[in-house]
């Protein structure tokens, strides 16, 4: 080799790792696995994936009037359960609000000790009111005072579920 053949080769060897170590490569990084939660199943089975979140949920009950229904998927977490039975379970969409989640047909119920877990539950969301004559009623009749009662302005608005199946976290 001449060298002017042998410089070209440097020239160009040095080019080639130049452009080389200059290319933009990120190290391998090693990835968290995903954790892949357990869901113990109840009522129809269903799956998991993409459900609402408790504020999403929250924001489809505020576009329902009363009479109004429909299907949805949410999550949230549990803060009551019927202690008889698990016929009924109560789950937080905010700090003042939540879902009264009961179970289609009573097909199903979930465990009493359910209580601060997290759940996705599938089925259909409504909204009932209570009107004021019916809730100074129901005062009247849990012998509430008179000044209670007149105190008594504004209906009730309860966020009803009839869940068709519900997953609770292991």
């Amino acid at each position: 080799m001449s060298k002017i053949q042998t410089m070209k080769f440097i020239y160009l060897f040095s080019l080639m790792f130049i452009a080389l170590s200059s290319c933009n490569s990120k190290p391998i990084e090693k990835t968290e696995e995903v954790e892949k939660r357990t869901y113990a199943d109840f009522g129809e089975k269903f799956s998991e994936k993409d459900p609402l979140t408790a504020l999403q949920m929250l924001a489809v009950y505020d576009k329902l009037k009363a009479g109004d229904t429909v299907n949805a998927k949410f999550t949230g977490t549990i803060f009551g359960v019927c202690q008889k039975k698990g016929c009924w379970m109560q789950v937080d969409l905010d700090d003042d609000y939540a879902a009264h989640i009961t179970f289609k047909d009573y097909d199903f119920f979930v465990p009493m000790n359910a209580m601060e877990s997290v759940a996705i539950v599938k089925g259909r969301a409504f909204v009932t009111e209570t009107s004021v004559l019916e809730l100074k009623h129901i005062a009247e009749d849990e012998g509430s005072t008179q000044a209670e009662i007149d105190k008594i302005s504004e209906p009730e608005f309860t966020l009803g579920f009839i869940a068709d199946g519900v997953l609770i976290e292991e």
